[in-house]
């Protein structure tokens, strides 16, 4: 709740209404108004969740009941999320908004395992890739100095080659990240080659990030 901007506690202790999904932890909900209704609007990959369209049909009808509403989602909703279909959906039904950006976890999760994205000497570049394209695993992986992966745990054995294919070397530094900023935080490190058999023996789950790169090993115990 500490990485929560100033602007997005505010609005939460203004709301009416929280929609909120799986990443949104029960700490962050207690800065919302007591009075508030919470609503959970979850999505998972691999099940069963609320449909994109149930939760734009949410958003719209409490907002035209002249209710504050605050969607609240974690990781980032810009990037690899559904974010811009719910700004979409908003602006169809002439239903005013604003977007208060937060902390992306593409960049603070790595941090919070103390791996930056960029050193000195190391890297100068990185790139941020979804581990998945609509229900098709990606076929093509840009190559930068540090590579972060979004949704890809359990698609690694697949994912690798590709990897491999695109000019990462198999020993390159890897780790992947469970539960980025919560009290059960876990980090594993490995190589591009081990990281995926590493993670199944360890029994990482989502949602986990997934960094490839020197910087991996910066902070190496």
């Amino acid at each position: 709740p500490e990485l929560l901007t100033l602007g997005v506690a505010e609005a939460l202790r203004g709301a009416d209404v929280v929609l909120y999904d799986r990443l949104a932890s029960e700490a962050v909900l207690e800065h919302a108004a007591p009075g508030a209704a919470r609503i959970p609007v979850e999505k998972r990959g691999h099940f069963v969740s609320k449909r994109q369209d149930s939760i734009h049909e949410e958003l719209i009808s409490h907002a035209r009941a002249g209710k504050r509403v605050v969607r609240l989602k974690g990781g980032d909703p810009f990037v690899f999320g559904r974010g811009w279909e719910e700004v979409l959906a908003l602006e169809a039904a002439g239903v005013p908004w604003r977007v208060l950006p937060g902390v992306t976890s593409s960049v603070a999760v790595p941090a919070l395992a103390g791996i930056p994205l960029t050193h000195r000497g190391v890297a100068r570049t990185f790139a941020v890739a979804s581990g998945v394209a609509g229900t098709v695993t990606n076929t093509e992986y840009p190559k930068a100095d540090t590579l972060v992966i979004l949704m890809a745990l359990f698609r690694l054995a697949e994912i690798v080659p590709h990897l491999l294919r695109a000019g990462y070397a198999p020993n390159t530094p890897a780790a992947v990240i469970q539960d980025g900023s919560l009290p059960e935080q876990r980090v594993l490190r490995a190589t591009l080659e081990t990281l995926a058999d590493a993670a199944a023996r360890a029994g990482f789950d989502s949602p986990s990030l997934v960094v490839v790169g020197d910087v991996v090993k910066l902070n190496e115990k």
